[in-house]
């Protein structure tokens, strides 16, 4: 599985209310068009199993425990702290596979600021109790 993550600051931009962001509507094009070419080339190889984006952040609640009783907390959360937006689950020859296919989200066009910084993360997703490597 591959994930990238976002601010909501990101997500506010991408919905059209760019103001105290570096996103354009120029950059958003780039990145969609990025994002089409790379899922249709996984497509194409058969190497793509499933890719997502999540809703906002400001759409999330988060499920904790008090004393043994659920405590639900709605988002969004502070503009500065990345979550979890999107996701890609490929099947490929090894992790070295996907930690190249991963690799390329770094020429995927945006702000400089925001490009310079943006990570994503390579985990193998675990089958049975074995594949946790404990």
């Amino acid at each position: 599985m591959i994930l990238t993550y976002a601010s909501q600051r990101d997500y506010d931009a991408m919905a059209g209310d760019p103001e105290g962001t570096p996103w354009s509507a120029e950059d958003f094009a780039a990145m969609h068009e990025f994002m089409t070419t790379l899922n249709q080339e996984l497509a194409e190889s058969g190497e793509l199993v499933e890719t997502r984006g999540l809703a906002a952040p400001v759409h999330t609640r988060r499920v904790g425990n008090r004393d043994g009783v659920p405590v639900v907390t709605d988002g969004p959360y502070a503009e500065t702290q990345e979550v979890l937006a999107g996701y890609w689950i490929v099947e490929c020859a090894d992790f070295d596979r996907a930690t190249e296919i991963a690799g390329r989200l770094a020429g995927c066009p945006g702000p400089a600021e925001i490009t310079s910084t943006a990570v994503a993360d390579v985990r193998p997703i675990a089958d049975e109790a074995a594949d946790l490597g404990m």
